[in-house]
């Protein structure tokens, strides 16, 4: 499997890229005639998506589909190995119709779609429950001032393939991680388990994984385990934990990408909106 920016980030699932591919550019003309914004989106993936509509990106997608006056309308894939062939680059059964035509959160540098200018830029965090002897970790070079033994007693969440794994080798805690894999090849799983169930019920002491995953998750942490985010900030060794998040469509669609741009640009002040409601660590935007 190839390693791209979205393996690294690790935030939907880690799809498993195989090749960029060109389409036409007819279909937004098209979406535009039936007035219908078709989303390629995972059913258990919160906080970005969820078949209930209670994701930030289902929320940013309704926002869309009411500013164009268009009926929206989901393709529900798990974000894993096949999402795009499945999604993005599949027709309806006898039909040259797509079966959706924007998957609502890529990493800017997305190869495998023409992706949109970022609606977000974010950082991993770790989290860790209040109470449990790390309360004076308030940033992760904390972490690493630990006594030598305390340290050496974490049991540390990390995905494979991301940063937090490139953090946990550079300080010598690798022996102290804990290994996920985003493809567990059951639907029913989710992403944020990990904080939800393995960091509350104990199983853990730190988790480290993409920021708006650790973050929602703390937030809807039951009262008896209150939990503490903790941003990754730029790091002048060269280690990369920030990204900007954008949206694709196939290659070839201008027209449907242009139109997203310009909703976004428009929509800045919902987003921004969404973003401090579901927790989501924010970093400033880079320059154009």
């Amino acid at each position: 499997m190839r390693i791209t920016a979205l393996a690294r980030i690790g935030c939907m699932g880690a799809f498993c890229v195989l090749c960029a591919v060109a389409s036409p550019s007819w279909a937004q003309d098209d979406d535009a005639q039936d007035r219908v914004l078709r989303v390629c989106q995972d059913p258990n993936n919160l906080p970005l998506s969820n078949r209930d509509g209670s994701g930030l990106e289902n929320r940013i997608a309704q926002l869309f589909a009411d500013k164009l006056g268009w009926k929206l309308e989901h393709t529900w894939y798990p974000q894993r190995m096949g999402f795009i062939r499945n999604t993005l680059r599949a027709k309806l059964p006898d039909s040259d119709r797509y079966k959706c035509d924007l998957v609502t959160g890529v990493p800017v540098g997305f190869d495998m779609g023409l992706t949109t200018r970022p609606y977000y830029r974010s950082t991993y965090a770790m989290a860790y429950v209040k109470g449990h002897g790390l309360d004076d970790v308030h940033t992760p070079e904390d972490l690493l001032k630990l006594d030598v033994a305390r340290r050496k007693a974490l049991r540390i969440g990390a995905f494979i393939r991301t940063p937090a794994v490139d953090w946990l080798l550079q300080h010598g805690l690798i022996d102290q991680m804990v290994p996920y894999q985003h493809q567990s090849g059951d639907p029913e799983q989710y992403t944020g388990e990990v904080v939800d169930h393995d960091l509350a019920d104990g199983k853990l002491d730190v988790v480290i994984a993409w920021g708006p995953i650790v973050a929602y998750f703390a937030q809807h942490a039951k009262p008896e385990t209150p939990m503490v985010v903790v941003p990754f900030p730029p790091d002048a060794s060269g280690l990369r934990y920030d990204f900007e998040i954008a949206m694709a469509v196939r290659h070839g669609d201008k027209a449907l990408r242009d139109r997203i741009d310009s909703l976004i640009g428009s929509s800045q002040p919902e987003i921004a909106a969404l973003l401090r409601e579901y927790g989501v660590p924010s970093v400033p935007m880079q320059p154009d």
